[in-house]
């Protein structure tokens, strides 16, 4: 069975986090830490995906990280925290995890997070993205610890749609889709893009050449 670990000092913030995978990957069955000496314990049994806090007891932020990484190499590591320092966020990536989501983010917005990343992407915040176009160019870095937006077909045909003012329920009749699964789409999109909602999505996706 595919397995995912949760690492975070706040049962609430575990149950919550639990509940997004329980809908973005209902397969999955879940594992939890408080503190990051458990966290890399756990990390050594090979799950499949890690959502962790980035300030827990036990290690610094990147410390932590940095040890959990080095524990499961093959799992991706989405980080979810209320910690939004520049600098912190570009060394999360070139520590190479998966992606980063604030804790103040709707569930929705990391439940598609959580879909994204299995699905082999990356989450990009639009905080990554400014901080990555005021440095492109700086001799740091940056730029390479940024990856290049991907959707898919089907992900850029909701949004062609979504463009045109469509409901989900018009765009699953278009494309012959349940609302259900025009919904993932629209919200893998809306993830993968960096965007806070689905006109924010259009917007940069046009501003891209996506559609």
């Amino acid at each position: 069975m595919q397995t995912c670990l949760i690492c975070d000092d706040h049962a609430m913030m575990r149950e919550a986090l639990a509940g997004a995978v329980a809908l973005g990957w209902p397969a999955a069955s879940v594992i939890q830490a408080a503190d990051f000496p458990q966290a890399w314990s756990a990390a050594a049994m090979g799950p499949d995906l890690i959502i962790c806090d980035l300030v827990m007891p036990g290690a610094t932020p990147l410390e932590g990280i940095g040890r959990l990484r080095a524990a499961a190499p093959n799992a991706p590591v989405l980080v979810v925290t209320g910690n939004e320092e520049d600098e912190v966020l570009l060394a999360l990536f070139r520590l190479g995890i998966a992606g980063f989501a604030p804790k103040t983010s709707k569930s929705a917005i990391i439940e598609a997070a959580i879909r994204l990343v299995l699905a082999g992407g990356r989450y990009l915040p639009p905080r990554i993205e400014e901080l990555a176009a005021r440095r492109v160019g700086g001799g740091d870095g940056v730029a390479a610890a940024v990856p290049a937006v991907r959707l898919t077909v089907r992900q850029i045909d909701v949004l062609k749609l979504i463009a045109t003012g469509q409901s989900n329920k018009e765009i699953a009749r278009d494309l012959d889709l349940s609302p259900a699964t025009i919904k993932a789409h629209a919200a893998a999109a809306i993830a993968g893009l960096g965007a806070v909602n689905r006109t924010d999505a259009v917007v940069r996706a046009r501003g891209m050449g996506l559609i």
